[in-house]
């Protein structure tokens, strides 16, 4: 994947050099930082194509730098954390961060999520395709969404799985099928990452009276109801 840069932000030397290495092998060009306040800085001077951000930083914590990024941009972002606990992997992907790695990992484990995470980011940000229902249109093409005549802002992982789920109506998903679809056939994560975009989609979306929602098929998955 020559051409794309990465930025790495982690205040550990050690690691971010580690990572560093590995991702250099692979061709990418990696900045490094050890602050969040500065990362930001170096993030909105030179967009980089994805970061790989850790949690416990000086200055400007990950969740922070997580949510200043995603004010202006929806490159993809890996978080680091050395908890390994569900709050806080549930709490990145709720900031909008697209995968997350627990410390200590091995860094060829790191580039696989790398390189998998750009190829789907890559792919639907050429995709030129909308789907519609009344009161609601999905664009993937540059990742809006309206409804009711508003635009919305939502998370980019949000974004295409509603995409997903609208662009298939009445069909249902298990957990793991939506996992493959729109996080990739190898993306790390648990299931628990689909319920987790679920609910922060229906807390947007007030639709008692829409003729379209999104729907629990319990023991099952989910599935994008249109009456």
């Amino acid at each position: 994947m020559n051409g794309y840069r990465i930025l790495v932000v982690d205040d550990d030397y050690n690691i971010a050099q580690l990572v560093k290495l590995y991702l250099e092998k692979e061709g990418f060009t990696v900045e490094t930082q050890s602050n969040g306040q500065e990362a930001v800085k170096a993030f909105k001077s030179n967009p980089p194509n994805l970061v790989v951000l850790d949690i416990m930083l000086p200055g400007m914590d990950g969740w922070e730098v997580c949510k200043e990024i995603r004010k202006i941009s929806d490159i993809p972002i890996i978080m680091l954390t050395a908890k390994g606990e569900t709050f806080d992997k549930i709490l990145g992907l709720e900031l909008g961060a697209d995968d997350y790695v627990v410390k200590p990992f091995d860094p060829k484990e790191l580039t696989a999520r790398v390189k998998a995470v750009l190829r789907r980011h890559k792919g639907l940000s050429g995709d030129t395709r909308q789907v519609a229902y009344p009161n609601l249109v999905v664009d993937i093409s540059n990742y809006t969404v309206t409804y009711h005549t508003k635009v919305m802002e939502l998370p980019p992982k949000e974004l295409e799985l509603l995409y997903f789920l609208a662009s298939n109506p009445n069909k249902v998903f298990t957990r793991e099928q939506l996992l493959e679809q729109v996080w990739g056939f190898d993306f790390f994560g648990d299931s628990r990452t689909v319920d987790v975009h679920i609910k922060r989609l229906r807390e947007k979306f007030n639709n008692e009276n829409d003729t379209w929602r999104i729907k629990t098929v319990w023991s099952v998955g989910y599935k994008f109801e249109v009456k």
